[in-house]
């Protein structure tokens, strides 16, 4: 779908995110569900300052037709990666590692975009994508508001299709069945800020028949053609890591599982050298390229106009860069999380010298929406993300992250996740 001109849908949810502060959150709704799921320790987490963050109490809304406009620019996207050119340059720069391709598309892929009068902006490809469990919580403690009627951005079951996910990526590297144990990887995972999400996803996954466990990958061996935990065989691992090519010492029984096809690795370092690469951005924007490789004029000119202008940072663009430096967003190719991106309009001269010394993408900065939300009684502009949760295309569910800064931080007072609702 391309975009179109304004109508007055848009003008309807342009003016809600501008105008109306209801707190739509049911926030002891949230709090009794989490605690009901976490157990012994949910008060520890739940009462803690990072977690009072993590969830805005307003919601944002979006037209239906620009959710329809992202998920096309999603479909586009995949259907590039599918071209035999289109791989063999971005497996070009890709870890030995990522290429082996035994047939899982990735669980939970995350799609970050902006929104803005042109239409929606794609910034951001995650093979590791949080924040799904949480955010299907959070939509279903939602008040309505405004009067106005809208729709949910969701799946129509989230967890009927979070289950069928796993056990297509399950399929389609072993052919038939379903995996009889997952293991949700992380490196010491119950220090991590979203560690509440893995238990959601171990219940969800164990109400299912599924026997799961969370583990670090040091918990891990490998041995006879097989992954363990202890004695019990691990079947799939649901990887959490930011390691996304699976080469630390660390991580050396999760990657001889991987190498050897011993455990299914959903996402894994194929998908992500695939997709996720930061790298790959230059090359998806490129829409006179990938017709040249035989993509439709139509997805070409989907990601033409969806995904913003980017480049590899070298010493030959390096002057042009810096002098056009405002117009432009900076992120490390292995970066993850934020870390270590700048905008350009705030980049000092030794800052840039040390990105032209690493390696570093450009992209055209495209400026965030707003939404107006409540904070202690006052009214403040919060900057808008958003990020669809997908599987093979397919929508699993959409949500929001409100933000203060350059990039999102579940930091800000007022901010945090916050559930998309389609306004018709």
């Amino acid at each position: 779908m391309q975009p179109t001109d304004e109508t007055p849908e848009q003008t309807e949810a342009e003016r809600l995110n501008q105008h109306c502060v209801c707190v739509t959150l049911d926030r002891p709704a949230v709090v009794a569900n989490l605690a009901s799921q976490l157990g012994d320790n949910a008060d520890e987490i739940l009462s803690s300052t990072a977690w009072q963050q993590l969830f805005s109490n307003a919601a944002v809304f979006v037209p239906g037709r620009e959710l329809d406009h992202m998920l096309a620019i999603v479909q586009a996207l995949e259907a590039a990666a599918a071209l035999p050119d289109y791989r063999r340059r971005v497996l070009s720069w890709a870890p030995q590692n990522a290429m082996i391709n035994p047939g899982p598309a990735g669980a939970f892929m995350g799609y970050d975009f902006h929104l803005g009068v042109e239409g929606p902006r794609l910034i951001e490809v995650n093979t590791n994508a949080g924040g799904a469990f949480l955010n299907a919580v959070l939509a279903r403690a939602q008040l309505p508001c405004c009067g106005g009627a809208t729709r949910a951005s969701w799946a129509e079951d989230f967890d009927t299709a979070v289950i069928a996910q796993f056990e297509s990526e399950w399929r389609a590297q072993q052919g038939s069945g379903r995996p009889e144990s997952i293991a949700i990887v992380d490196d010491r995972p119950d220090e991590q800020h979203l560690y509440p999400e893995f238990r959601l996803a171990q219940q969800l996954l164990q109400s299912n028949g599924i026997d799961t466990v969370i583990l670090s990958p040091t918990d891990l061996k490998y041995a006879s053609g097989a992954l363990y935990a202890g004695d019990k065989r691990i079947d799939l691992v649901y990887n959490r890591l930011v390691d996304f090519g699976l080469e630390t010492p660390e991580h050396a029984a999760l990657r001889s599982a991987w190498l050897d096809g011993g455990a299914v690795i959903t996402p894994n370092p194929f998908v992500h050298a695939l997709l996720a690469d930061k790298r790959n951005l230059a090359v998806l924007s490129d829409h006179t390229t990938l017709m040249g490789w035989g993509l439709s004029p139509e997805n070409a000119q989907l990601l033409r106009r969806g995904i913003p202008r980017t480049v590899q940072v070298t010493a030959s663009n390096g002057e042009d860069l810096w002098r056009e430096r405002r117009q432009w967003f900076f992120k490390p190719v292995a970066g993850h999380g934020s870390k270590g991106v700048y905008r350009g309009s705030k980049l000092t001269k030794s800052t840039f010298a040390r990105i032209l010394e690493s390696d570093y993408i450009a992209q055209a900065y495209v400026p965030p929406s707003e939404r107006l939300v409540l904070v202690d009684g006052e009214r403040e502009k919060l900057k808008v993300d958003v990020r669809l949760y997908t599987y093979r295309g397919t929508l699993l569910l959409a949500a929001a992250r409100l933000y203060r800064g350059q990039t999102t931080n579940f930091r800000t007072p007022g901010g945090g996740f916050a559930p998309l609702l389609l306004k018709d």
